[in-house]
């Protein structure tokens, strides 16, 4: 099978500009292509997942990927799927994320000469003079056509600023200089940029006459139509100082069973002939296509000795064995606690184990929390310096396992 067409078996691509010309180019290794990331935290989480595996597989198959980091865009901020408006970011966060993306793509892309590049739009956009810009690239764009693009419909109601409303042309220029400058003649992004992409190719057609392309990633969503990603405790980092690896095993090992094998086929490399068998898989089965699917992409993510480790540390906890070593920790100072001592609320929250007070309140009376296998009574329960030195591991629920230890 070619490489287009394993894309579209494991159901990755939504829209083409022009499938057959970007079939011929991506199964003869042909394309230099480039997927936009803008820089708005100091990790890569869950949602960019499909844009790295693309750029792994077609790079792969001997195409060439351009990470763009969105250095000067990120200082506008992208309306696309919101209902509200970015926070400012100043330049010296925005170079410190810069980094931190480069040094986790490094696990999914090889960077180097004839390999992948990695590029920041600040190198050419924050140079740009505005009078030249709006007359040469702003006549290009038509207001009416913008205001239909579906990132500006969400915005229209709530208000859209006109700091926002430039985020589209200048994406646009990011293809157009990037072909020019780079050969890159196709973009990839997720489906809800398909009006920014569409406006890199029309603008490079305009000014160049020329030909480019663009094709949007399927979204990761659940069953339920909602972006994977998220949990009580909030977005799913790649940065194992924000998500450990076990979290992000435990993750995938927790997804919903409607949820597990369109994951496996769409962000694993397993071979499509083995999915396909998984696909007949039920009931019990499915535990082990989730544990098959939290190991391969642990494994991707943080290597091979992580994933080992996560695995055998969910099977001992499941099992109630006593090897907590890999458990994720909190560590606990004594200016955190009073008298002493430390209540189970306040001990949750030190954890991150609930978002707010009054959430871990209700799954405490719920009876949902568990501090070293015994059922917590009540809100008023504390645990003592001594006991928190010998480490005291708290359950959520029947898979969220965490140890606090006083330092």
């Amino acid at each position: 099978m070619k490489v287009y067409d394993e894309l579209v078996a494991r159901g990755l691509i939504a829209q083409v500009t022009n499938e057959e010309e970007i079939r011929e180019m991506i199964d003869n290794g042909k394309a230099t292509f480039y997927i936009g990331f803008d820089p708005t935290a100091d990790s890569l989480h869950v949602g960019h997942f499909m844009a790295l595996c693309l750029m792994k597989r077609l790079q792969m198959a001997g195409n060439k990927p351009i990470a763009l980091i969105g250095g000067g865009t990120a200082m506008i901020g992208d309306p696309s799927g919101r209902t509200d408006m970015r926070s400012m970011m100043t330049r010296e966060t925005i170079e410190h994320n810069c980094a931190c993306f480069k040094k986790q793509m490094e696990r999914f892309i090889e960077f180097g000469e004839g390999k992948a590049q990695m590029v920041n739009n600040a190198d050419w956009l924050l140079n740009l003079n505005y009078i030249e810009f709006i007359r040469d690239v702003g006549a290009c764009f038509s207001v009416n056509n913008m205001l239909r693009a579906e990132c500006f419909k969400q915005r229209m109601e709530k208000g859209l600023s006109f700091l926002e409303f430039n985020y589209m042309p200048m994406q646009s220029y990011d293809f157009y200089y990037l072909f020019q400058h780079y050969g890159c003649n196709m973009q990839f992004g997720g489906n809800d940029q398909w009006s920014n992409m569409l406006g890199g190719t029309e603008l490079i057609r305009r000014k160049l006459g020329k030909d480019a392309h663009a094709m949007t990633i399927t979204l990761l969503l659940n069953s339920e139509g909602k972006k994977m990603g998220k949990t009580a405790k909030g977005a799913v980092w790649l940065d194992p100082n924000k998500t450990s690896p076990f979290d992000f095993f435990q993750y995938w090992r927790n997804i919903d069973d409607a949820d597990v094998m369109k994951c496996i086929r769409m962000l694993t490399f397993l071979p499509l002939e083995q999915i396909d068998e998984m696909d007949k898989w039920e009931g019990s089965e499915l535990n082990k296509a989730k544990e098959l699917l939290a190991y391969e992409l642990t494994k991707l993510v943080h290597g091979e000795a992580e994933a080992e480790k996560a695995r055998t540390a969910a099977k001992a906890l499941f099992a109630g064995g006593a090897d907590d070593s890999d458990m994720p920790t909190t560590e606990l100072t004594e200016a955190q606690l009073t008298d002493g001592k430390i209540a189970i609320l306040d001990l949750m929250m030190a954890c991150k184990l609930a978002p707010t007070r009054s959430e871990a309140r209700r799954l405490v009376q719920q009876g949902g929390v568990l501090a070293d296998d015994e059922k917590v009574s009540g809100i008023d329960v504390c645990f003592t310096a001594e006991q928190l030195r010998r480490g005291v591991k708290l359950r959520k629920g029947k898979k969220v396992y965490h140890k606090a230890i006083l330092t």
